[in-house]
């Protein structure tokens, strides 16, 4: 594997219409969840086929507009394997191992919201596969597949903070220990695709990380 070649056509006004139209409204929902003191609401069903149908809809208008800039599909989306769903599950680990190091130091702060919503959270099993498997394509192809590739030509630092800033950014809702693992996991998942430009284990990990805390 070779790190991935810089997007054509990849400008910033570009860049920055797709961020918006793929993550623009999450952004949104997260500053006003931190801003009401994160009011975020509850996880059910009903939010969870929400969360899918919203990237069912937008995922292929925002990857036709990208087609139309001149971005190959082959080079946005990623490539299913076992070995590659192997190397994931290793990613898996290495997060949530990375993340329980990052928050090691705040074991003795208080519950988080998103320890609160997950307390209440019983969505049904078919609902949380289905999320995971759309989500974790979704983010990914769009983070790393996109953005992240997009700006290789800036710099590893530069292209692999930007994508870390809209992935945190939209996960705020989360309160300060979420995001923090967010980020770690973010960090992991970029540093990886940078090397290797294989992104189906980020894909594999992510869905991973989305459906085994519902298990």
């Amino acid at each position: 594997m070779k790190p991935p070649a810089a997007a054509p056509n990849a400008t910033p006004l570009e860049a920055l219409g797709m961020v918006a139209l793929c993550f623009g409204w999450f952004i949104a929902g997260s500053l006003w969840s931190v801003s009401a003191g994160f009011r975020s609401g509850t996880i059910s069903d009903a939010s969870l086929i929400g969360l899918v149908g919203f990237e069912i809809f937008v995922g292929p208008i925002a990857l036709l507009i990208l087609r139309s800039r001149g971005h190959a599909m082959r080079d946005l989306l990623p490539s299913p394997s076992w070995r590659g769903c192997g190397v994931g599950a290793l990613l898996y680990v290495a997060c949530v191992v990375a993340s329980a190091v990052a928050l090691s130091p705040f074991a003795a702060d208080a519950a988080q919201p998103i320890d609160r919503m997950m307390e209440t959270a019983r969505p049904s099993l078919a609902v949380v596969v289905t999320l995971a498997v759309v989500n974790g394509l979704y983010e990914e192809v769009f983070l790393l597949g996109y953005l992240q590739r997009c700006f290789r030509h800036q710099g590893a630092s530069f292209a692999l903070g930007l994508s870390l800033l809209v992935r945190v950014l939209y996960h705020l809702y989360q309160g300060p220990h979420g995001a923090l693992s967010v980020a770690v996991a973010g960090l992991v998942f970029g540093v990886f695709y940078l090397r290797t430009g294989w992104l189906w284990p980020v894909v594999f990990a992510h869905m991973l990380a989305d459906a085994i805390p519902f298990l």
